[in-house]
């Protein structure tokens, strides 16, 4: 692998294989020399185009830790789940939501990618309790996100195979991706959509929020990690109701964020029968620090506290898909990269590859905002899809 070392030859955990200037490495793809051209000037734009993102991101971290001894409190109680993550058992950190959870159901409002899709809204308050008792405090106070939503593109006229997808930080709205994964003609095609709503984003984002998506970063790197469990326990939830209902066959996919997440529920859940996870930053804490100035702050927090790379990638490592086993066969994944992205950059998602033994990775020529060449991993992804739910 020329990005680092292959992950899976060693018993020591991933964050202590990887160097500490990993974010420094070369980006190396497959793409054809003219794809890759493109894919350079798409690289040099998103450099300037991701300053505002680690901005967001930088001041909702930065206020959630202004509180006189509040860093040392965070990283305290982030050593609770150092060996959790060492010990690479899933199921001891995602526990299995309880069964039964009562799910309310009405018709979808806001715009429709075409008026004849049966929408549903569907939410559940969620029973998710945090598994550091840290956080217990800071989740009880949370209204808006203790309410789960979905909205599901369902026919109604029996079950059908169905696919979930998860959006990326700060861009909740349904509408985007129905129109990136041309998910209307997959509607068309005979399966349900499920577009599942992150924890702090749209109805879950509480009143005091700066942004969509704020919370995920505004109550500390603790709550950071709790919320990627709490996602995982919610989407759990959905596809309990889901196979309740009938259906049989589930996929997932997610751009971004929601491409961690899809990534992390395969190591999880087995029983998914396809995961397409577009664009991930597989380890966030090496993204981060790439960006700025997210660097700069994450770098000060570390130095503050005595903690290496390595070790500030084990203390947020408790929800990293490389911590665990894939539970999905590779041959049902497909991975997708930019070869100009710079906010997931292509080294992470060879990091995923490297990981999941038999996993297809597909490369387009932008970044990860701009998608050139997207008919062509539609296509791919639509084929996976058709293999593993429909067949």
């Amino acid at each position: 692998m020329p990005n680092g070392p292959d992950l899976s030859t060693t018993s020591t955990p991933w964050w202590e294989q990887l160097p500490d200037d990993f974010r420094t490495r070369a980006n190396i793809t497959d793409l054809s020399p003219g794809d890759w051209l493109q894919a350079e000037a798409t690289a040099a734009v998103e450099r300037i185009a991701r300053i505002p993102l680690a901005c967001a991101v930088a001041a909702a971290m930065a206020s959630s830790l202004l509180e006189p001894g509040r860093v040392r409190e965070e990283f305290e109680a982030l050593r609770f789940y150092e060996p959790l993550a060492r010990a690479g058992d899933a199921s001891r950190v995602f526990l299995a939501p309880a069964k039964g959870i009562a799910i309310a159901s009405d018709r979808a409002s806001g715009p429709a990618a075409a008026p004849d899709i049966r929408r549903l809204a569907l939410r559940f308050e969620t029973p998710f309790e945090p598994l550091n008792p840290a956080a217990a405090k800071t989740f009880a106070r949370m209204r808006r996100n203790a309410v789960s939503h979905a909205e599901h593109w369902c026919h109604g006229d029996k079950p059908r195979p169905t696919l979930i997808v998860v959006h990326g930080f700060g861009m909740h709205r349904h509408s985007v991706y129905a129109r990136m994964l041309q998910l209307e003609a997959r509607y068309r095609a005979g399966y349900d959509i499920l577009l599942f709503t992150y924890p702090h984003h749209g109805p879950r984002a509480e009143p005091e929020a700066w942004f969509s998506g704020h919370g995920v970063f505004g109550n500390g790197l603790l709550h950071f990690n709790e919320v990627a469990l709490q996602a995982v326990h919610d989407l759990r939830v959905f596809i309990d109701h889901l196979r309740d209902s009938g259906v049989q066959r589930i996929g997932i996919t997610g751009i971004s964020q929601g491409g961690y997440m899809a990534s992390l529920l395969a190591h999880v859940d087995g029983g998914l029968a396809c995961c397409i996870p577009i664009v991930p930053a597989v380890s966030p804490i090496d993204a981060f620090l790439e960006w700025q100035p997210t660097g700069l702050l994450l770098s000060q927090l570390m130095r503050s506290q005595g903690v290496s790379v390595a070790g500030m990638r084990a203390l947020m490592a408790v929800h990293n898909p490389l911590s665990y086993a894939p539970r999905v066969a590779g041959e049902r994944v497909l991975i997708i990269g930019g070869g100009g992205d710079r906010i997931s950059s292509p080294r992470h998602l060879r990091l995923l590859h490297a990981h999941w033994p038999g996993s297809s990775l597909h490369w387009f020529p932008g970044n990860h905002i701009l998608h050139f060449g997207r008919s062509a991993y539609l296509q791919r992804m639509h084929a996976l899809m058709d293999r593993c739910l429909m067949d």
